[in-house]
């Protein structure tokens, strides 16, 4: 009864859309739980230099997003890339199960391009489901939202549980055997949810004169601008946000006291499930967030893009904020409750439902319908630049106190958002009807 209810408000391909993510995103999520305990642990990489290619990687992930938004939309359209990216990580991810220095470079590599071909054209799939204006556009964004962190939440739980306590290539076959799934899944009801939509672009031809192409209006210009300077904002956000997959993870691993005690047996709590915590808390307030967003609409209260984003970065800091309070209670030899990670990565995860389904929506409305795989990229390279600085700031985790590492990450994004306040004004008017 519930899913016929839901059915009839959301477009029945969204949950085709969100499946076919939910298992891409287990195999993303399940070998970033591993990869820098990887490096440091079983391939004895320093633990700096292991932040830094962990960046490195996770950077060129986004960037590898400007090529397969370019070749969906001038080539071979959103379907096709979806199936030649989840071939790509599906080789990746068995190639990464070999503990061969080269053999793992080439696996990263097949990991980067099967990204940037998958993310960009299944995000903008779901654009292609809604109008403009539509209401449900926002709350359909966060529905698929939910949907990636749901595979991302049981990546941690097994696939990183099974690679730290049974052998790390283990988890990363059983990633490669969820984007197999997924892949199945996708190729069963791409026609069928999505006939004529994320086809391979036709080619116009005329034989008299040459077909002109139409210049971009002066209110479609400053609509892009609009996503050239939140993506700069969101930089300062996904740089602290990321330091979960390397320093977050290495301070679960070292710093945070994960034995319990049940039934009278103490037993010891992977490091990886940590990493389920974001998206458990996705899953779990998502609904609420997207509620929240109708129910302001409908009242005409609800906050704007720039605004949410700024609710953002204050979130983010008071995760931080926890993390710097946890800091201070360490000592030699001395571990930390779980809890304060727990409640930082609840801050965190608010944090992000105010920013990334809501930035998500914003390009698809704000670009041109020409420019939208493109500019989907664009904003994906912010969080290539995050990644990249995350990685290069997590390798200073352990060279400088915890107590600098952690008040530097409340004080970049505080000063972000103090900024986009002064700028919220013109952002708007630059929007137009855009809200």
């Amino acid at each position: 009864m519930e899913q016929n209810a839901i059915n009839q408000t959301h477009p029945k391909g969204l949950w085709l859309i969100c499946v076919t993510e939910m298992f891409e995103r287990f195999s993303y999520y399940a070998m970033r739980a591993l990869l820098i305990l990887y490096f440091v642990y079983a391939l004895k990489i320093d633990r700096a230099d292991a932040s830094n290619l962990y960046g490195t990687f996770t950077s060129l992930v986004y960037l590898s997003g400007i090529i397969g938004g370019y070749v969906a939309d001038k080539f071979i359209g959103q379907k096709q890339s979806i199936i030649w990216g989840a071939l790509m990580i599906i080789i990746g991810q068995f190639l990464l199960g070999f503990e061969n220095i080269g053999m793992i470079y080439t696996a990263l590599g097949f990991l980067i391009m099967g990204n940037g071909f998958f993310k960009i054209s299944i995000t903008t799939l779901v654009g292609t489901l809604y109008e403009k204006q539509d209401p449900r556009r926002d709350g359909g964004f966060t529905i698929f939202y939910m949907a990636v962190n749901l595979g991302a939440f049981l990546a941690g739980i097994i696939g990183g549980g099974i690679g730290e306590k049974f052998g790390w290539r283990y988890g990363f076959w059983l990633a490669g055997l969820a984007m197999i799934i997924g892949l199945i899944i996708f190729l069963w009801g791409k026609e069928k949810y999505f006939a004529g939509k994320g086809d391979k672009p036709q080619k116009i031809k005329t034989e008299t004169k040459e077909v002109k192409k139409v210049p971009l209006t002066l209110e479609e210009k400053k609509k892009i601008a609009v996503i050239f300077i939140l993506a700069f904002f969101v930089i300062f956000f996904w740089t602290a946000f990321e330091q979960s997959g390397a320093a977050l993870n290495l301070f679960a691993y070292e710093y945070t006291d994960r034995v319990i005690n049940i039934f009278g047996k103490t037993w010891e709590i992977p490091a990886t499930w940590f990493q389920s915590l974001n998206p458990v808390f996705v899953v779990l307030f998502a609904p609420l967030f997207s509620k929240l967003w109708l129910d302001l609409a409908k009242k005409a209260k609800e906050p704007s893009s720039p605004a949410k984003f700024v609710i953002a970065l204050w979130l983010l800091a008071i995760g931080y904020l926890i993390l710097l309070l946890a800091a201070m209670k360490m000592g030699p030899g001395i571990k930390v409750s779980m809890f304060y990670l727990i409640f930082a990565y609840a801050a965190f995860t608010t944090g992000e439902l105010c920013l990334s389904p809501v930035g998500l929506s914003l390009v698809t409305k704000l670009a041109p319908v020409q420019f939208v795989g493109i500019l989907m990229a664009v904003w994906k390279t912010a969080n290539a630049a995050s990644n990249k600085l995350a990685g290069y700031y997590s390798s200073l985790f352990g060279q400088i106190s915890n107590e600098a590492f952690f008040g530097g990450l409340i004080v970049a994004p505080l000063a972000a958002s103090i900024i986009l306040i002064f700028i919220m004004n013109p952002l708007k008017r630059w929007m137009g009807d855009v809200k």
